[in-house]
């Protein structure tokens, strides 16, 4: 079954809403579930520090497996390892039934890094610029985890301070998941011959050589190196607002319960800007003479303001808006990386390269996590949000060395201004599509989106 852009790009929003929407019921609950059931602040950052090591460890093995035996069964795998960790979540009772329940979730969410989004990418196939379309997954993730976090938030109170309920609830979701995945996820590759075992031992024997590979490329492409820098620097940033937020919120609000309570409503308010900052990714590039690098730029210089301004302010609304204006930017460059680094790579090593995207995110944030308690301790919780600040504002300078050839994005922008490929509508190389322009724009889109002009791109150096 071939999909078309339009169908692809539907069923990548309606897939990522559905796995997101579960996440965000369990987030604003999961550190006070620890905390009412015994667990110490400490045991809290050992959990997260379990979750940070086993993302690093597995997103490139676990990229590289999706790439190897398909991206259906990974996700799927990715599912009901996360039904189970919400589950062991709901019963855990001390330290040790927290570890098993946070490794399961550590090793879903690696499983869930990469093959998505891959899919998508070799399913559009060079028939459309795809930073539209992923702007409109990362817009389903902010929206997912926003209307999830608000809701999550208002459970416990609902039914009388039961903290397990959002994920007893989140584990029913999830179970809705995987029949939408099984009934959407549509992947068209050679059929193996023998028996499932073979089929995964086979699949496993390639993971090596799969991640050696994406490894490879990513150290010698410029280009991926600057991605992959970018995206560990929006990982520092967002572990500083997930570690320090809760703690400024709390000095802000008068105490931890208002303060947790105030930063379940802030959280989803983030995660809603993030989702519009996604939708508006390619608008702005328009705006910017269709430059990836001076946009990114500008959303570096914005997300540093309000990565600041979220230290330096004393009034918890203004707190609110900075930390809205980071990820805002944050959701606005997202896209816009991704589709650097598709351009980049070829469709065996893509699940494997989103994989390492995600990975840097994680050293970014595991980064963070050693790093700005004790600067906080040693200093201030505002001296430690202007030290993020200041790193964010120099990423804006890694922007300057991303590739851009203007005339191409130019005319991938023309074809959004009318409509075509925007959602996926009528493919670009599609018969009757247009006459002799549409002819040249298709070559262009195919070209770009396929990353054949690696080496000879005209990069812009204005």
């Amino acid at each position: 079954m071939t999909l078309t852009v339009q169908q692809a790009t539907n069923r990548l929003v309606v897939l990522t809403a559905l796995h997101w929407f579960p996440v965000g019921l369990t987030t604003p609950v999961m550190v006070l579930l620890a905390l009412d059931r015994g667990l110490s602040l400490a045991d809290v950052g050992l959990l997260f520090g379990v979750y940070g090591v086993l993302l690093a460890a597995l997103e490139l093995p676990t990229g590289g497996l999706a790439d190897a035996i398909g991206r259906r069964p990974v996700l799927l795998t990715a599912a009901v390892l996360h039904v189970l960790s919400c589950l062991a979540f709901a019963g855990a009772q001390g330290l040790p039934g927290f570890l098993g329940a946070i490794a399961l979730m550590g090793v879903g969410r690696a499983l869930l890094s990469g093959p998505l989004e891959a899919w998508y990418v070799d399913t559009v196939d060079g028939r459309a610029d795809v930073a539209p379309g992923l702007g409109r997954q990362s817009a389903a993730d902010g929206a997912g985890l926003a209307v999830g976090a608000v809701i999550g938030g208002a459970l416990p109170a609902l039914l009388g301070g039961a903290l397990a309920a959002p994920f007893l609830v989140a584990a029913a979701l999830d179970l809705a998941y995987v029949g939408a995945l099984l009934r959407l996820l549509v992947e068209d590759r050679p059929k193996r011959e023998g028996s499932l075992r073979r089929e995964l031992t086979e699949g496993a024997q390639q993971v090596p050589a799969t991640v050696k590979e994406a490894v490879q490329l990513s150290v010698t492409d410029g280009p991926l190196r600057v991605v992959l820098l970018l995206t560990a620097v929006g990982g520092i940033a967002i572990v500083a607002f997930e570690l320090l937020g809760p703690l400024r919120f709390a000095e802000l609000a008068g105490g931890r319960e208002e303060g947790a309570a105030v930063l379940g409503t802030v959280q989803a308010v983030s995660f809603g800007a993030a989702a519009v900052g996604a939708l508006l990714a390619a608008r702005t590039r328009r705006l910017l003479r269709h430059s990836t690098r001076w946009t990114c730029a500008l959303l570096s210089v914005l997300g540093a303001v309000g990565v600041a301004c979220f230290g330096a302010t004393s009034v918890i609304v203004l707190g609110a808006g900075a930390m809205g204006a980071y990820f805002l930017a944050h959701g606005a460059q997202w896209p816009l990386l991704s589709a650097v680094l598709h351009s980049r790579v070829a469709s065996a090593q893509r699940a494997t390269a989103v994989s390492a995207m995600s990975l840097a995110m994680t050293v970014g944030g595991f980064t963070g996590n050693l790093a700005l308690p004790h600067l906080a301790e040693a200093t201030s919780t505002r001296t430690a949000f202007a030290a993020v600040g200041g790193l964010v504002l120099l990423s804006g300078l890694l922007c300057l060395r991303l590739p851009v050839s203007r005339d191409q994005e130019a005319l991938l922008d023309q074809a959004l201004d009318h409509g075509d490929d925007l959602l996926g509508g009528v493919g670009l190389g599609d018969p009757g599509g247009g006459g002799e322009d549409r002819e040249q724009l298709a070559e262009t889109a195919r070209t770009v989106a396929a990353g054949e002009q690696r080496g000879a791109v005209d990069v812009d150096r204005a």
